[in-house]
């Protein structure tokens, strides 16, 4: 018994809470990504990405390791590279939460949309301002009960999906995955990158896991490196799924498209979980930003919350309501700035002298692939 007990508490619940943790909902975008390069293409970039994903992420652990505990990200960085580099990671973070918090408005109002306009009707801008507006609500009061079900909500996301699996499958054709999706066309060969690597990033979490294992810190790099490669598996047997399912006609949103081809009710309890998904997720990262700013940059309650909820709905409002794009962004642009980030501060750590060509190998390769990544994506957003 105790040794199950101990299987638990070393492995398998903090494997859980990364994976989990990990998994939003850029992973929704990814079978219409590899409908727009090809099956071939989109396995040899989920084989690099996956790879530099895990280096950067036992780097960023060990990083961790030798850091003083109770520290995030911006904290790291000012350890490490100073207080103007922490100012610079603060706008970075600040940026990239206000991305992802428009991300998570755009796919809950569009599943919102999907399922209560055909017995409601109403625009779309409609439902997004009913998303948006409960949302705000909440995170105005700090109601935490909410985000508290993030986990169990994840969870019942994840069981509609092998639902949507056991009784999708039988409809699966290899057609759809390996030959009526593949084009030709090289502006979508680098397609992949950006929308992958904010998929697979999971940096964040790393010191919570760390501080979850208090004496046990030395499993700390096997369980990220387990976790690491059980996502990528998923995501990769979710784009099969899809694609084998919708093929030509696979959504944005993956989910969406599964209309035409499964039961409605299937469809719809799996959408709606969705959107209890993408609702609960902004509550708990508007909730955190919003305690940033009131703590770390000393700014009133009612400033953090319209500097929280506001720009994502001005941003929309805007016209800056493209999927792919806005994970593109936040995914090459800003997430490759804290890939650069963490390379700089791991040149900080010490190593043995045999350790230090192959170290330096690891940072130039690396922070090259980040940086070209980076000037593709401006280029490609603009």
């Amino acid at each position: 018994m105790n040794m199950l007990k101990d299987l638990f508490k070393d492995y398998i619940y903090p494997v859980a809470v990364f994976s989990g943790g990990m998994v939003g909902v850029g992973f929704l975008s990814l079978p219409y990504i590899a409908v727009q390069t090809g099956i071939w293409i989109m396995l040899g970039y989920f084989l690099v990405i996956t790879a530099i994903v895990i280096a950067l992420n036992l780097i960023f652990c060990q990083i961790s390791l030798k850091t003083p505990d109770y520290k995030r990200f911006p904290g790291f960085v000012g350890h490490y590279l100073g207080k103007y580099a922490k100012a610079f990671s603060m706008i970075s973070v600040i940026f990239a939460t206000v991305g992802v918090l428009l991300v998570y408005l755009l796919v809950g109002g569009k599943f919102l949309t999907t399922v209560f306009q055909p017995i409601f009707s109403g625009s779309v801008l409609t439902y997004v301002l009913i998303y948006f507006f409960i949302a705000s609500i909440i995170i105005y009061f700090d109601i935490k009960v909410v985000a508290r079900a993030e986990f169990w909500i994840i969870a019942l996301l994840f069981l509609s999906l092998l639902v949507i699996f056991i009784e999708g499958f039988s409809q699966v054709k290899l057609s759809n995955i390996f030959i009526s999706n593949f084009k030709l066309q090289i502006s979508n060969y680098f397609l992949p990158y950006g929308p992958l690597l904010f998929a697979l990033w999971g940096i964040g979490l790393i010191p919570e896991v760390e501080e979850m294992l208090a004496g046990r810190k030395h499993l700390l790099k096997k369980t990220v490196l387990i976790s690491t490669i059980i996502v990528s598996v998923f995501y990769f047997l979710f784009i099969l799924l899809i694609t084998g399912i919708t093929g030509a006609r696979t959504e944005q949103t993956a989910l969406i498209g599964l209309n035409n081809f499964l039961p409605g009710i299937l469809v719809s309890v799996a959408i709606f979980m969705g959107i209890l998904a993408t609702f609960t997720a902004f509550i708990t990262q508007g909730i955190i930003f919003k305690k940033t700013l009131m703590f770390d940059l000393k700014i009133k309650h009612w400033q953090a919350f319209v500097m929280t909820c506001f720009p994502p709905l001005i941003l929309f409002l805007l016209g800056i309501n493209s999927f792919i794009p806005l994970l593109s962004f936040i995914g090459g642009v800003l997430l490759g700035i804290n890939g650069i980030l963490i390379l700089l501060m791991y040149r900080k750590i010490s190593c043995l002298p045999a350790e230090k060509i192959k170290k330096n190998i690891i940072i130039w390769v690396l922070s090259l692939v980040f940086l070209l990544g980076l000037i593709y994506e401006i280029i490609y957003f603009i």
